[in-house]
């Protein structure tokens, strides 16, 4: 019997799940993990700089039924957005990021808790190894986790030297404190979305910026300085207010909707 509702997700997923034994199972039953520690090679790059990595991969925008990336439309990044990037692709995949959302969204206070003990458990690890270790807990969406955990987030900061970092696209998501979790705004050339670009720059936010190829990238875009986005993952450890170049990767390579830039 499964324990969480899938009326609100679309009928061809609803009957992929249902005709399939080992989905119907996964449905039946609580995550046993959430988190996903340097399995990308991106957030892999961050060990040469004494960093490991969790990320916690959600289904993107409204793929649940409800909106976890409140400004997609508005950026126009649905379509070219990196959750069927990489190992995104495979179904089992997709599915498994359906079921850690749906998990967040109907039983909050279970998925804390489990997020809690992963979190405190790795950090626990990678200082007994020698490595700082960061979270980035929105990987393929854009929620306020500050309103979910802050004190856990300032705690596993004073203790364990935790940087817990995300990219947003809502440029008035304000932080208590970004030596604890830090945010880099996420750049569209989307004509509508140009206000919330402004209001980031105006923020002296850091802009993560995706270029159409590698040689594309300049040494400066909108007045700001540019650094190497591709380097690591890292993003709290370049300054505000510059501009982080990243290429473009899986269906972005193939978006002409604003959000990857030619120059």
């Amino acid at each position: 019997m499964l324990i969480y509702d899938i009326s609100k997700l679309d009928a061809s997923i609803q009957e992929t799940i249902l005709g399939n034994p080992k989905y119907v199972k996964l449905f039946s039953e609580f995550p046993k993990k959430l988190l996903n520690i340097d399995k990308n090679p991106k957030t892999k790059k961050g060990q040469k700089y004494g960093v490991k990595t969790g990320v916690i991969y959600l289904s993107p925008s409204k793929k649940s039924g409800q909106q976890v990336c409140p400004m997609a439309k508005i950026a126009n990044c649905e379509g070219p957005c990196l959750d069927e990037a990489g190992q995104g692709i495979f179904e089992n995949v997709q599915i498994g990021r359906l079921r850690k959302t749906l998990f967040l969204q109907q039983y909050q206070e279970e998925f804390i808790s489990l997020l809690k003990k992963e979190v405190t458990n790795f950090a626990k690890l990678c200082n007994k190894q020698g490595f700082i270790p960061a979270i980035r807990p929105n990987g393929t969406s854009d929620i306020r986790f500050e309103n979910l955990i802050w004190d856990f987030m300032v705690q596993t900061n004073k203790d364990y030297g935790v940087r817990w970092y995300d990219y947003t696209k809502i440029a008035n998501r304000l932080i208590p404190d970004n030596k604890v979790y830090d945010l880099t705004f996420s750049y569209s050339g989307v004509e509508k979305y140009q206000k919330y670009v402004d209001t980031a720059k105006s923020l002296g936010m850091r802009l993560a910026v995706v270029f159409r190829t590698q040689d594309m990238i300049p040494k400066s875009f909108l007045g700001m300085d540019v650094v190497d986005g591709d380097d690591s993952d890292l993003r709290f450890l370049e300054p505000q207010g510059v501009v982080s170049a990243l290429y473009a990767k899986g269906k972005a390579k193939k978006d002409y909707s604003g959000f990857v830039v030619d120059c």
